[in-house]
């Protein structure tokens, strides 16, 4: 399932292809059609991201609400656009461009007053100027739960998936399972100034890097990263190789319905 990074930086790229304009807006799969009906040759007026959400927003007040979930794909193009595949949920389309997306767990025309709910039930998102970091730490310092499995819920952080948890808990030498309630003000401070400064990394370049630079692959004489996440990471996905730092065999265990990744030495705060 793709992080709060990745859905940002699909907000920016509806808004360089089609800010502004009335593009086709249709339903190949048919499974949205009568919505896109609706939109069609409507403005895109605004596009925005709240964790792993996405809201394309019509008009005054008409919104696509799109989750993409595990399977759901965005794929951008330049015009003539292809006959589309059936698999298509929904596409726009102007004179320059295309975009078409597949698979989404959520297509939905919603208005103003459900997009605010949406919005309510969501954590804050360290990619937004409204995120306040404080609600997050309220609940975070009441609970029991471990902090892996707390970065996890949406409700408390929006748009922190598995990659960022285990290296942000790695970077900051924290137990993952440290229960919330006995992380401190000055750590969930820490935690969350790294998570606005990787995640708006990740926007900009996007691929999720997380390695320090006395840890690249060109200050350390090791090999880079094969993998099709892309990235330099300490934890994630490396189960049993040593850690870049104390050569460690790194660990993994389910958390939060995810392959969890740390290295019990570093990670001992």
């Amino acid at each position: 399932m793709p992080e709060g990074h990745t859905i940002h930086r699909l907000a920016s790229d509806y808004a360089d292809r089609f800010l502004g304009t009335a593009p086709r807006v249709s339903s190949p799969q048919g499974k949205f059609s009568d919505a896109a009906a609706l939109l069609d040759r409507a403005e895109l007026t605004r596009t925005e991201a709240h964790g792993k959400h996405l809201f394309l927003g019509f008009r005054d007040t008409d919104w696509v609400h799109i989750h993409l979930g595990l399977f759901g794909k965005v794929g951008f193009g330049d015009a003539p656009a292809p006959p589309p595949a059936d698999t298509v949920r929904l596409r726009l389309a102007d004179d320059t461009s295309y975009v078409d997306l597949r698979g989404p767990t959520t297509c939905a025309l919603i208005t103003d007053a459900e997009k605010d709910a949406v919005h309510a039930r969501l954590g804050p998102d360290p990619l937004r100027a409204d995120a306040d970091p404080r609600t997050a730490y309220r609940r975070i310092s009441r609970s029991r739960t471990t902090i892996a499995a707390l970065l996890m819920d949406q409700k408390i952080v929006a748009g922190v998936g598995n990659v960022y948890r285990a290296e942000v808990l790695f970077r900051h030498r924290l137990d993952p399972y440290r229960a919330g309630r006995d992380i401190t003000p000055a750590q969930w401070d820490a935690i969350w100034g790294d998570l606005v400064h990787l995640m708006r990394e990740g926007v900009r370049d996007n691929r999720i890097d997380t390695v320090r630079p006395e840890h690249t692959p060109e200050a350390m004489g090791r090999p880079p990263r094969v993998d099709d996440h892309g990235g330099e990471v300490y934890v994630y996905r490396r189960a049993d190789r040593p850690c870049h730092v104390c050569g460690t065999g790194i660990r993994t265990a389910g958390v939060a319905a995810r392959n969890l990744f740390w290295c019990p030495t570093c990670q001992r705060d």
